[in-house]
């Protein structure tokens, strides 16, 4: 069997995913670098990719499972991919009015405080003006 040494994650996450479960321990080289086979690298590769698109570790194993089983993983991966579409627009909502509340706190934030003589105001005044 080949072997390589995979530049396709770090060490650190290399060392997760094995610790984990996710691939195997791979036996090192002399200079004591990883020496993965190729069934290996292209297993992190496809963890890299699918943590890049936001699947957490644990949606990965999953369908590491489904594969290693004979089962064809896609069904997961799309109901996945969907919840986690959905959280990104969550987010993104979420972004956006944090973004407008900003502006609309920042809008007379060139005018000098109002604060009644002799009284410090704890906190700046924008802050203040939110209510929680």
């Amino acid at each position: 069997m080949q072997s390589r040494t995979s530049s396709a994650s770090t060490p650190r996450r290399s060392a997760t995913t094995s610790r984990i479960g996710l691939i195997p321990a791979a036996p090192r080289t002399p200079a004591g670098y990883r020496d993965y086979a190729d069934q290996d690298v292209d297993r992190l590769e496809f963890i890299r990719t699918a943590q890049r698109l936001g699947l957490s570790l644990h949606d990965i194993g999953h369908i590491l499972q489904l594969r290693e089983r004979g089962e064809q993983p896609c069904d997961y991966v799309v109901d996945t991919m969907r919840r986690q579409l959905c959280d990104i627009d969550h987010r993104i909502r979420e972004l956006i009015a944090l973004r407008d509340e900003l502006h609309r706190l920042l809008q007379p934030a060139g005018q000098p405080a109002e604060v009644p003589d002799g009284a410090n105001a704890p906190y700046c005044r924008l802050l203040e003006a939110t209510g929680s």
